[in-house]
């Protein structure tokens, strides 16, 4: 059955008010937990925060009960790989059974603070997919030697580990990178996409799956963005003032500062944030929104609120919207199946 989570963005809350949002979204219903966004820059000066993603998740594995992970975490610029396994080891042995570790291919903006060059797409790909071959070999427990294209470590070993397997998720936006997810990792986040290009990275990541034998089809998830206020105007203005970085229609992984992100946000027209960011102040807009996702297959759908109103926003869904959808809905694999075989009927 699939369930609803919480996105918290601390690139625009600070944290300790964050984590008492994050007991309340446990507490309203939102039973998948939490994908923990892990900046070192907000986008905009505007949304005014970036904490810590790694203190706070120690914070909210006491806080709360649920499950929690990094949405997403880059290992190759500000962490190596073997610092991120150190950081996820140690949740996941302090929450068993609860952290799982998010994985992409990282923005300028987070990862050109150390000053090194900044790399093309395919080559920060690269980087990731050699990251999670050390991360996953240190998780086993042994003595890890490793010298790759892009790392290398010597005689490395995690003593702290947990005892059940910590699960790596990794964000794609690519059949390629889909297709890779699918054989090395074990769980696939989507932020957003055309309904027909989600498919597409499902059937590339199946297929990855199908090639390791006696892997099961890897859990889908979600980061939704949503714009809900009490009135049009306000969801509307909400959007444009705190999140113009969700109605930009271009690539934002190259530029590297937030007030660059202000600059181009003066551009933004609320036509461009149509499948971006979801403005509505109708409850039943919103459940049907949700449903639709729901509908496709997705296992976890994490839902972000890009307003200031993150308590009104946790209470009303909790109440209005969360109880009126319809979580028993077919698999991923499920729903593929029925697409693939009506695609070859027509």
């Amino acid at each position: 059955m699939a369930k609803i989570g919480y996105a918290a963005m601390l690139e625009q809350f600070h944290p300790t008010e964050l984590l008492d949002w994050c007991v309340q979204a446990e507490a309203a219903g939102f039973e998948a937990g939490f994908m923990v966004s892990e900046h070192f820059h907000p986008w905009t000066p505007q949304q005014g925060q970036a904490a810590f993603a790694w203190s706070f998740m120690g914070a909210l594995g006491e806080r709360t009960s649920l499950r929690f992970g990094t949405a997403v975490t880059f290992p190759g610029f500000r962490y190596h790989p073997a610092v991120v396994a150190h950081a996820a080891a140690t949740l996941g042995a302090m929450y068993p059974g609860r952290f799982w570790l998010g994985l992409g291919a990282g923005e300028a903006l987070n990862e050109h603070i150390l000053g090194l060059e900044w790399p093309e797409i395919g080559v920060r790909s690269e980087m990731m997919f050699e990251s999670i071959e050390i991360i996953a070999k240190l998780f086993e427990g042994g003595v890890v030697k490793h010298r790759g294209k892009h790392f290398k470590l010597e005689s490395a070993k995690l003593y702290t580990r947990p005892d059940i397997p910590l699960p790596i998720y990794v964000a794609t936006s690519g059949p390629l990178n889909a297709k890779k997810t699918g054989r090395y990792a074990q769980g696939m986040i989507t932020v957003g996409a055309a309904d027909e290009k989600i498919k597409l990275l499902w059937l590339a990541c199946d297929e990855g799956c199908a090639e390791v034998e006696g892997k099961p089809r890897l859990p889908k998830l979600l980061q939704l963005h949503v714009s809900w206020a009490g009135s049009e105007d306000e969801a509307l203005a909400n959007a444009m003032r705190e999140w113009p970085n969700g109605g930009m229609p271009f690539p934002k992984q190259d530029i590297k500062n937030p007030e660059d992100f202000a600059a181009m946000a003066k551009l933004v027209r609320p036509e461009d944030f149509k499948n971006r960011v979801f403005i509505s102040a109708d409850l039943e807009a919103h459940a049907a929104h949700v449903q639709h996702y729901l509908d496709m297959g997705f296992d976890e759908i994490h839902l972000h609120n890009v307003g200031r109103n993150q308590a009104e926003f946790l209470e009303v869904f909790g109440r209005e919207v969360l109880p009126n959808l319809r979580l028993e809905t077919p698999s991923a694999a499920t729903s593929l199946a029925a697409a693939s075989l009506a695609a070859t009927e027509a």
